[in-house]
């Protein structure tokens, strides 16, 4: 079962969005991205929910000190 995860950052768009997990893979933290996009027939949905990248719940504060020094 997967553990429930915890959003520590959004985003305008996915690309914004990539390159902050990239920020998270490359200290060791595991993220994820969500969007709703219409399954990528509506990238523009994006603009009015965001997109958002999620930490596992034990990980939030040290992923938050991460996108902050990185923006």
């Amino acid at each position: 079962m997967q553990e429930q995860q915890v959003i520590v950052g959004e985003y305008e768009n996915e690309f914004d969005a990539e390159i902050a997990k990239g920020h998270l893979r490359a200290s060791g933290i595991p993220a994820s991205i969500y969007k709703d996009d219409g399954g990528c027939m509506l990238p523009p949905l994006q603009n009015s929910g965001g997109v958002q990248v999620a930490v596992a719940p034990h990980l939030k504060l040290k992923a938050k000190k991460i996108l902050e020094v990185a923006s």
